[in-house]
């Protein structure tokens, strides 16, 4: 098939950490754990020969030395200062966007029904996108 398009890869990692917020007044103001579910999702056109768009190992190994070595079984306040799940995936594409062109969009679950998106997208002089 030579049809030319781009195309947007999906690629899940799972890791475990642990965190305390620090300016939250609640129950997760302790010390406590996830087994956090990452979602990195990258754009790119179909290579007309190979047929691939981005390798998903090359993926796979970027998020593991950028990301995931430094955080996976680790106190996320040791990287953070304040690591809520926000703050966490923007620390995450501010690592991985110079790395992976095309990089479109990164899912962070903390459970398996709560997670952040994050697009790159800074907010605008008025407070909005």
């Amino acid at each position: 098939m030579r049809r030319r398009a781009n195309v947007i890869l999906r690629v899940e990692f799972q890791f475990t950490a642990a965190h305390r917020l620090p300016y939250y007044e609640g129950p997760c103001f302790h010390t406590h754990g996830h087994n956090y579910k990452l979602l990195v999702f990258a754009e790119g056109p179909v290579d007309p020969k190979t047929g691939l768009s981005i390798d998903f190992l090359e993926v796979k190994k970027l998020v593991q030395e950028h990301v995931l070595r430094d955080i996976d079984h680790n106190d996320l306040n040791q990287v953070l200062d304040n690591p809520t799940a926000e703050n966490v995936v923007m620390w995450m594409w501010d690592r991985l966007e110079p790395r992976l062109p095309g990089l479109k969009e990164m899912q962070l679950y903390e459970t398996n029904d709560s997670a952040v998106i994050y697009r790159g997208e800074p907010l605008g002089e008025n407070g909005s996108n």
